[in-house]
């Protein structure tokens, strides 16, 4: 795993979007990689605290209709190209 990908997955884990291979893997990664393990380390710390702040976050229709507007704007960007 590339320390690329391992950022990823530990954003995805902050979210509970990672399978359970992808946080073995990120796991394995930072047993040896120290700039990954702080990132890991400092996303978990930022995670608590956002929990701890009791943000109001958007409701799910309204994430529903802005994840569909991303989507088609990346698919207008990518037609683009």
């Amino acid at each position: 795993m590339s320390c690329e990908e391992a950022s990823h997955v530990c954003d995805k884990a902050q979210y509970n979007e990672s399978t359970f291979l992808e946080r073995l893997k990120l796991r394995i990664h930072i047993l040896f990689c120290d700039l990954c393990k702080k990132h890991t380390i400092d996303n978990h710390k930022l995670t608590e605290t956002i929990k701890k702040s009791n943000i109001v976050c958007l409701d799910s229709k309204s994430k529903s209709e802005m994840k569909k507007c991303l989507e088609k704007e990346i698919k207008n960007q990518n037609a683009k190209h």
